[in-house]
C-alpha cells in the first residue's frame, strides 16, 4: 500500500510540474509567483513573456561557488539593460522554494529564479537538446527571437556578457512561428 501511495504521489508531482498550457508551452513558476511560459522551437526556446528581449537562461546552484560569483554580475546587467534583457535562473541543486526565496532576497537578486522542483521536466528537456551533462553554471544565451546563440559551461565575465547583450540588442528580431506551423517543438512531458 505504501508503494502504491508513493507511486501515486510521484506521478501526481510529475503531472503538476510538467503541466503544459493549451499552447504546448510549459509553465515555470518563479519564486515570486510569476508564471513563465516557454516552448521549444527549432533553434531555441520561446519565452512568451520575454519575446523581443535577449534571454539568459542559467542553470545554477546555491552551493556552487562559480554560480555565486555570477549573481552580482547578473544583478548589474539586469539593472543596466532593464527591458532589453531577461534572466531566468533555474536552481538545480534542489533548494526548497522557501529557502531559495530567502536566499534570493538576501543576495538582492532582481531577475527570475525558478526552483528545480517546479522545473525538472524542463531541465531534462533542455539537457537533452543541448547535450548538457549537469555541470553548473550552465548558461544558454538566446537572441531576441529565442534562438540559442551561446551555450557556456562555467563563468563568462561581466564585460563579455555586457558585450553580448549590446550586440544582440542591436540586431532585429525575426518573427517566431506559432506551434501550428510545425516549426516549434513543444516541451516534452
Amino acid at each position: 500500500m505504501k508503494k502504491l501511495l508513493s507511486l501515486l504521489l510521484i506521478g501526481a508531482a510529475f503531472l503538476v510540474t510538467s503541466a503544459q498550457a493549451a499552447d504546448d508551452s510549459i509553465v515555470l513558476p518563479t519564486i515570486e509567483g510569476k508564471k513563465l511560459h516557454v516552448k521549444g522551437t527549432d533553434n531555441g526556446l520561446d519565452f512568451q513573456e520575454y519575446r523581443g528581449r535577449v534571454v539568459f537562461l542559467e542553470f545554477w546552484g546555491t552551493h556552487c561557488p562559480p554560480c555565486l560569483i555570477s549573481i552580482p554580475n547578473y544583478i548589474k546587467l539586469k539593472k543596466k539593460f532593464k527591458d532589453k534583457l531577461a534572466i531566468v535562473a533555474i536552481e538545480v541543486q534542489d533548494t526548497p522554494a522557501d529557502k531559495l526565496k530567502k536566499f534570493a532576497e538576501a543576495k538582492g537578486i532582481n531577475y527570475d529564479v525558478v526552483p528545480y522542483r517546479d522545473a525538472y521536466s524542463f531541465v531534462n528537456y533542455v539537457g537533452k537538446r543541448a547535450g548538457w551533462k549537469g555541470s553548473i553554471p550552465f548558461l544558454l544565451i538566446l537572441d531576441k527571437s529565442g534562438n540559442v546563440v551561446t551555450m557556456q559551461v562555467g563563468l563568462l565575465n561581466e564585460k563579455a556578457l555586457e558585450g553580448i547583450v549590446e550586440k544582440l540588442s542591436e540586431m532585429p528580431a525575426t518573427p517566431t512561428k506559432k506551434a501550428e506551423s510545425n516549426n516549434s517543438k513543444p516541451v516534452e512531458k
